[in-house]
């Protein structure tokens, strides 16, 4: 994946080999070749999910420290698209395995998932837009690079892949 000199491929040198071992990670290779076992798939998508309430409400709080509408717009329609569209692949996924959206909503928070979370949503309520926005930047970037490499790598190969709709919603 080629990033020439966007602030992207700046972000990701300055970051070094922490970034590689994030979007390179065993999960996410596993993820790619479809052998990541499906329990700790069902996992992942429980803790994100808790994550993404907590992102989404990052995004929102973006919109509430905008100086424009159009900033406003941009960061509230974040907002909405992780409600409408990743949220809903999380309860859809678990929903075809006997997990409910209430028993996903009651999911226990993991240490590390707490700690990013706060971290984030400190970051916001401490900082301006500014400090909120280099807090959310890592996840954004991350996500896009991962399912944008997998998109690819999975090409003509998603049928029946196991995570191809995750794959898909991502990339």
């Amino acid at each position: 994946m080629d990033y020439g000199s966007s602030f992207h491929a700046q972000l990701r040198a300055e970051a070094g080999p922490a970034w590689t071992a994030y979007v390179e990670h065993e999960f996410v290779r596993t993820l790619e070749d479809g052998t990541l076992p499906r329990g700790s798939f069902l996992h992942y998508l429980q803790q994100d999910y808790v994550y993404l309430i907590h992102y989404t409400r990052a995004w929102a709080l973006a919109a509430a420290k905008s100086t424009s509408v159009e900033e406003m717009r941009e960061f509230a329609g974040t907002a909405l698209t992780l409600i409408d569209g990743e949220m809903q692949l999380h309860i859809e996924t678990c929903k075809a395995v006997g997990i409910s959206q209430a028993a996903l909503e009651a999911t226990r928070e993991e240490p590390e998932n707490l700690a990013y979370t706060r971290f984030v949503m400190d970051a916001g309520q401490r900082g301006d837009l500014l400090d909120l926005l280099a807090a959310l930047i890592p996840c954004a970037l991350g996500y896009g690079e991962i399912g944008t490499r997998l998109l690819a790598a999975t090409e003509g190969k998603r049928d029946g892949h196991p995570y191809k709709d995750w794959i898909e919603t991502y990339g």
